[in-house]
């Protein structure tokens, strides 16, 4: 099911943890319907490059086996954690950044991935999770 031109459910509830089951409820649809359209937008910031989301919706059971915390936005569908193959996690931040987008957090984290999300009151906080633990991104 598509839930913009270029993300579809299947892609943002994809998880490696097969043997679970991470089927969202209506309401975490919505969320992540208005997660791919924030994504649309990003991609769009980034000249079009593809962005490859290494994960979005986690139900209870995924994210408990991920080790991630129970307020996790992914929980709710409003987060992904993203790549694009041709930009560095820092790259993509400052893109986000300078872009006035009204994400909710970004977030470079371990040099390996950028989480972004949505709220409906976005904080546009920007931070730096690695092994020196979390801080602002400057």
């Amino acid at each position: 099911m598509n839930l913009s031109p270029h993300f579809t459910l299947e892609e943002l509830t994809h998880t490696d943890h097969r043997e679970l089951d991470n089927s969202p409820t209506q309401d975490e649809i919505s969320n992540l319907q208005r997660l791919a359209n924030f994504l649309e937008q990003v991609k769009e910031v980034l000249g079009g490059k593809p962005i490859m989301v290494n994960s979005a919706f986690r139900s209870k059971a995924v994210n408990d086996a991920v080790g991630s915390k129970d307020t996790s936005q992914h929980r709710i569908g409003c987060a992904a954690d993203i790549r694009v193959p041709s930009m560095t996690p820092d790259q993509v931040v400052r893109a986000i950044i300078a872009s006035g987008l009204p994400y909710d957090q970004v977030i470079r984290e371990f040099d390996r991935w950028t989480h972004i999300s949505v709220s409906d009151k976005p904080r546009k906080q920007a931070l730096i999770i690695d092994k020196a633990g979390t801080r602002a991104f400057v």
